[in-house]
């Protein structure tokens, strides 16, 4: 068990590590105008991939099917039209998008992005597929291969342009590497179906996942489009800057568990008694973990970025905490998610969104309105607690799981919740080290956390995991 998880953790804090020094070595090269320029290539990305997200490498691993050639050629197949779609759409968006942000003359820069979905259409899906013995070695590779490349061509870009675009071809790299890595860890030849039965089915599972994608893009990146319009490119900066630093351990986290736990209650979801075991397992899972986010970033967020960008980039560390809020709730909401996609049921995550998004208007109106960035961040974690609760009452009416074994670690991560609030509202008053005591509070309520979590350290003694039977 700790081998798959260690490979799985590896695998994701590599290209977690990467991604955030190749943004922070671009903040530390180019100047805020370009740096909040480039996010806007980000969001533009964003929007085609998120709302086009049918959920096709998890399918592959929770489907009964998944380790059969012709049904992964035809997810394959699949993909390769979704990309290219996509990269059509982000051809036809790239003049309304460079308009709303007020960069009319960029509008190549924007129809250039469109390569990105293109070329990872043609990814192989064989990384997935052996995913589902709990196999993970390729997937590390071909994760961490091309966020390596995409890192070390920073320098070279930034002596060539100078400007936005060496976070605009960093990312057109990766995705390049990305299917070339892809191909290199594959076992099987890659071949392509068109198959209309497995493309129905697949739309069948994956519709709730799109839908969920366009909340997510909007969730992801309103924000920032909200900032970017009313707020400026500096400030857009900014928050990008102290956003991507939260959301980045957010999708170590997220990928870590949902990678670990998915294969196993897929598994066992025709034994009521394990899978409902192992529901709770994963819910602590996530709590604990979206708390260690909460610490971690209170703790060594501030120092981290100061040493990195000095005071460049100063006023994002007061936003750092609050965001780490925002995102520990969306952490522990994922739990839902993977336990409801194991069963096929992929609403829930939809459902658990709604909050986060209807939040989203009242945050422009305020961005809109001079009540500045804090009220847009405000707004943004009441959202993300709302959609906890309600990811957390779906997932435990829908499959009649136990409450009592999640009260104590929800008590122990409200609590540690206050305690990041009051540091975060100190540091809006200067400086950029948390004090001895809140230091001490926040890490021994994490280990509280993780004590008051009593079927998660039974999981981790028994070492024992669950995979598919495909002998």
């Amino acid at each position: 068990m700790f081998r798959s998880f260690a490979l799985i953790l590896s695998g994701n804090l590599s290209n977690t590590l990467l991604g955030m020094l190749r943004s922070l070595l671009a903040a530390a090269l180019i100047s805020l105008e370009d740096f909040g320029i480039a996010a806007t290539f980000m969001v533009a990305m964003a929007v085609i991939e998120m709302v086009s997200a049918l959920g096709l490498k998890q399918q592959i691993v929770q489907a009964r099917e998944g380790n059969d050639p012709a049904f992964q050629a035809a997810l394959q197949g699949f993909q390769v039209l979704r990309g290219l779609v996509n990269g059509m759409a982000l051809v036809v968006l790239a003049w309304p998008m460079a308009w709303f942000f007020g960069l009319s003359d960029l509008v190549w820069a924007y129809q250039l992005v469109a390569l990105a979905p293109v070329l990872r259409a043609f990814e192989h899906f064989d990384a997935q597929r052996l995913a589902r013995q709990m196999n993970y070695w390729p997937t590390l590779i071909s994760g961490a291969l091309p966020a390596l490349g995409s890192l070390l061509a920073v320098w070279p870009l930034y002596l060539m342009f100078g400007d936005f675009r060496v976070l605009l071809f960093a990312v057109l790299l990766q995705a390049a590497l990305s299917v070339l890595a892809s191909h290199l860890v594959a076992r099987r030849p890659y071949q392509l179906r068109f198959d209309r039965a497995i493309m129905a089915t697949s739309l069948r599972f994956g519709w709730p996942i799109m839908l969920n994608g366009i909340l997510m893009f909007v969730i992801f990146n309103g924000d920032r489009m909200i900032v970017g319009r009313e707020l400026g490119m500096a400030t857009l900066a900014v928050f990008s800057m102290a956003l991507s630093l939260t959301m980045a351990p957010v999708g170590l986290l997220a990928g870590v568990l949902s990678k670990f736990f998915l294969p196993q209650l897929s598994a066992s979801k025709d034994d009521p008694a394990e899978f409902a075991a192992l529901s709770v397992v994963t819910i602590q899972a996530h709590l604990v973990l979206g708390a260690l986010l909460v610490a971690g970033v209170g703790l060594l967020g501030g120092p981290l970025l100061h040493l990195a960008l000095g005071e460049k980039y100063a006023a994002a560390i007061p936003l750092l905490t609050w965001l780490a809020l925002m995102q520990g709730c969306r952490v522990g909401k994922g739990a839902s998610s993977v336990i409801a996609l194991a069963v096929a049921r992929t609403g829930n995550a939809t459902i658990a969104n709604i909050p986060r998004v209807l939040l989203l208007l009242p945050a422009w109106y305020a961005a809109a309105t001079g009540q500045g960035l804090l009220v847009v961040i405000w707004l943004g974690i009441l959202g993300e607690i709302l959609g906890l609760v309600i990811a957390l009452w779906l997932v435990m009416s829908r499959l009649s799981l136990p409450w009592r074994p999640l009260v104590p670690v929800l008590i122990v991560s409200a609590v540690l919740a206050g305690v990041a609030i009051a540091h975060a509202s100190r540091l809006a008053t200067g400086g950029w080290m948390p004090d001895p005591w809140t230091g001490a509070g926040l890490a021994i309520l994490l280990g509280l956390s993780l004590a008051a979590s009593r079927q998660l350290r039974g999981y981790v003694a028994r070492r024992q995991i669950r995979r598919y039977d495909e002998s």
